[in-house]
């Protein structure tokens, strides 16, 4: 019953190895990686960097990091994606409306993801290597296959329900609200601060990251563009992911300013549910 649903969303995957291989490895690895967040087993950037690994009650050695500047480490994420996207205008420049809409729409997301990098944000420390290679493979690699994904399923008919439309709605909803947000958090520091401080305001009033239910529905804007198998497991996985890190940031939060914070009121990640 559910796989003749899918089957009327999503087109028939292709007869690739790599890409049905891929599918399967992006929604596990990230699903993995969120249940390893909530288990105390953070990627080591941001707020996290250095932080006590509750599975083994250890730092890492300081001699054994390798740390890069938090503003260095980010643009790696991302730079390398916008790329890609970039590329395959050319790459691709044969392709249907639907592999451009696809192809656009991630390559805006991570051109947004770099002007933030660079204009928006305001950095407090850094992160290890160890998060940095990880997480920049992580959106190359699936960038530019859900982009050949998409390629090959060129040949294939028509869902017979298009979601574009729909998808192009998700897709601005999330990253507007993700921008907005990003902006929010940055302009809780003065210039020259580096302390965290309690996110206020917009949906900061009702959940801790209101950031990455915005970008999960980006995400989902974006399979919905795309309606390949995989973009549909990589969004499964990032939202395995997102999900995990905004409870291991909510714990965070809870730890750093106790009773400052309103425990039950603000969730971590769906309002007045999650």
């Amino acid at each position: 019953m559910v796989i003749s649903f899918l089957t009327t969303l999503l087109f028939p995957p292709p007869s690739s190895l790599f890409v049905n291989t891929m599918s399967i490895l992006s929604s596990l690895s990230l699903a993995n990686a969120g249940y390893k967040e909530t288990k105390g087993k953070h990627m080591q950037y941001s707020k996290f960097f250095n932080i006590i690994n509750v599975a083994t009650s250890k730092k890492p050695a300081k001699d054994q990091e390798v740390k890069w500047s938090s503003r260095d480490g980010m643009l790696l994420f991302y730079a390398p994606a916008f790329l890609i996207g970039l590329v395959s205008f050319v790459a691709f420049h044969d392709g249907d409306l639907r592999l451009v809409m696809v192809i656009s729409a991630l390559t805006i997301h991570f051109f947004k993801r770099v002007v933030e990098v660079l204009f928006v944000h305001k950095y407090s420390g850094y992160m290890s290597l160890e998060a940095v290679i990880p997480v920049t493979l992580n959106y190359t690699i699936s960038t530019a296959t859900m982009i050949y994904a998409q390629y090959l399923s060129g040949t294939f008919a028509e869902p017979l329900i298009v979601l574009k439309s729909v998808g192009v709605t998700l897709f601005l909803i999330g990253i507007t609200g993700n921008f907005y947000h990003h902006w929010i958090l940055s302009n809780l520091r003065e210039k020259g601060d580096r302390e965290y401080k309690i996110p206020k305001g917009r949906l900061f009033d009702l959940v801790i990251c209101p950031h990455y239910l915005f970008e999960i529905v980006e995400f989902i804007g974006v399979t919905c563009i795309s309606q390949t198998l995989y973009s549909a497991c990589f969004t499964f996985g990032t939202m395995c992911y997102l999900t995990g890190r905004s409870l291991a940031t909510r714990e965070w939060y809870i730890s750093k300013f106790g009773e400052k914070f309103n425990k039950d009121h603000v969730k971590a990640l769906i309002p007045y549910i999650f």
